[in-house]
């Protein structure tokens, strides 16, 4: 029998979780809710939708039937290309219950991403929304595509078969396949800002362990919350706050099928009212900004906002508190964690940092040998908790260098640990900046830029002088691009130079339309150094 709940033992801190030796996700998820007695309570509420959860354990349960009828297996791969509807729970759960492994994916990627990612996973069944259909369909003719099953998630297509046909014909009883619960469950793609595609493995344990120690013990999620994420339910921020919290507690979720914008992430704050708001650094900036230009928002229940993918720059976190009244804590996490392993909460911020560490999670600063750095030295971050996965798949080089022997991660992540235990973040270790022998964090000039009131956001990397030392160079998005001038290109270097170590400083500023990211949100300083490796700004310069 499948086990529907996992042991606490409330007398520690964290908790100790245990989990019965036959666990498998979608028993916890869904089947508990309709037992103890939640089938008429929303689960999750889009714009012209609700979801229940009697109606999400009905269609799940339909799922893994179809599922089942095209032969998949336990241990075969789906790959999920839904958007924010209630087809990514069906989908998504509907392949766990069958012991089958679902891999979410970003819809906002490009045909050759998608061929090398089916190619990689050799995912046997995809399911896929009109939204990303277009660019999967060349996909599928790289070479190494097993595919065998496409399924369409809204419209009909040639060579495709409909979801809601299949889910018609199918019977609403199937038994959970046993798993356990260190069984693949689920992979997350990651690029982060740097690097190839790569695939964490999640087990069916993880996302109890982040629902337990991040929602429940560090944020203090019910089942009375209201939770509304900007960040998408493929990314691994957004199905944590936006499915495994929801499904650990039996809150409700809120939607948004778009692509968020500040207009409409504002509206939807506005008609449904979230108890927590979880948003990005980009986002932040573009609502704050919206905000300035007298666009009101009401957000008299929403008790806390979250952000994380980015370090928050400390003026748009005080922008927004000034303009909201409600605190915004930043906090750091990854793909490979699954979640948030560092935050700042109410009553203990440090502005400008990731937090300190989430309950059941270790963080350490080390150098390059391995050893502790030093309190206030910048090193790696490496973390250890129960949520993190276990390897990159069919990476071994990778997965060798990113996990130690003795179960540490290594973040890539360049930050630091204050005297009270506080992270700051400087930037990934590709990053840094060493100017006149002296280590440079780009975030720290980024965020001196953002205090700027024409500035929304600012990017830095290194670029050479005219004695081919590297200095800093920043890129600026501005409020009001038509403000963009040699003059205001020397007036943000010397509000910088009167903020930072005089070696921190921005030699040269270039205003630009739009800074390059990932569809989650991270600046791609990378990009930036491949348009401009030896770049000659035109747009400013330091004065003489």
């Amino acid at each position: 029998m499948i086990a529907n709940r996992v042991a606490l033992d409330r007398l520690t801190t964290p908790a100790r979780i245990t989990l019965p030796p036959s666990f498998n996700l979608c028993g916890l998820f869904v089947d508990r809710h309709v037992e103890e007695g939640r089938s008429d309570k929303a689960m999750a509420r889009g714009r012209t939708w609700t979801l229940s959860f009697g109606e999400l354990s009905v269609a799940v349960c339909k799922m893994g039937n179809v599922l089942k009828s095209l032969g998949v297996k336990p241990g075969d791969r789906v790959m999920l290309f839904a958007r924010d509807t209630p087809s990514f729970y069906v989908g998504f759960l509907g392949t766990i219950r069958v012991g089958a492994v679902v891999i979410p994916t970003n819809t906002f990627l490009r045909s050759a991403d998608y061929g090398y990612m089916l190619a990689d996973s050799g995912s046997k069944v995809i399911i896929a929304a009109d939204s990303a259909m277009s660019e999967i369909e060349p996909a599928l003719s790289h070479p190494g595509i097993a595919v065998e099953h496409r399924i369409a998630i809204d419209r009909k297509h040639p060579g495709w078969v409909h979801l809601d046909e299949l889910l018609a014909e199918a019977s609403a009883d199937c038994p959970i396949i046993a798993t356990t619960p260190n069984s693949p469950c689920f992979w997350l793609y990651s690029s982060g800002s740097t690097g190839s595609p790569k695939a964490s493995v999640h087990e069916h344990k993880d996302m109890v362990y982040t629902s337990q120690y991040y929602a429940v013990e560090t944020l203090g999620v019910t089942e009375d919350e209201v939770i509304f994420s900007a960040p998408k339910l493929f990314f691994a921020y957004g199905i944590g706050n936006s499915l495994s919290f929801q499904l650990y507690t039996g809150c409700t979720a809120i939607l948004l099928e778009d692509r968020p914008t500040a207009e409409n992430t504002l509206d939807m704050i506005e008609r449904f009212q979230p108890t927590l708001y979880f948003g990005v650094p980009t986002l932040y900036a573009a609502q704050v900004a919206l905000m300035e230009k007298g666009r009101p928002v009401n957000m008299q229940q929403t008790r806390m906002c979250l952000s994380g993918g980015e370090p928050l720059p400390p003026a748009i976190m005080e922008r927004w508190n000034r303009l909201t009244g409600v605190e915004v804590l930043d906090g750091i996490g990854s793909s490979e964690g699954l979640h948030i392993y560092a935050q700042n909460l109410p009553g203990h911020i440090k502005p400008g940092s990731a937090g300190r560490p989430v309950p059941g999670y270790r963080l350490r600063v080390i150098d390059s040998e391995g050893n502790e750095a030093p309190v206030g030295q910048p090193g790696e971050l490496a973390v250890q908790g129960e949520s993190f996965a276990r390897f990159y798949w069919n990476k071994p080089e990778r997965t060798a260098s990113a996990w130690t022997k003795d179960g540490w991660f290594r973040s890539g992540d360049t930050m630091y640990r204050d005297q009270d235990g506080y992270y700051f973040f400087c930037g990934r270790g590709d990053d840094m900046l060493k100017v006149g022998g002296m280590w440079v964090a780009p975030f720290e000039i980024e965020s001196a830029l953002a205090a700027h009131p024409t500035v929304i956001e600012a990017a830095v990397i290194g670029a050479p002088d005219e004695n081919e030392l590297i200095k800093p160079k920043a890129f600026c998005v501005l409020r009001d691009p038509a403000c963009a001038c040699p003059d205001l290109a020397k007036e943000l270097i010397e509000f910088t130079r009167q903020r930072l170590a005089p070696f921190k400083y921005p030699r040269w500023i270039e205003f630009i339309d739009e800074l390059p990211k990932t569809a989650s949100g991270k600046i791609q300083r990378f990009k930036l150094r491949a348009l401009y490796p030896n770049s000659d700004p035109k747009s400013g310069q330091e004065p003489s």
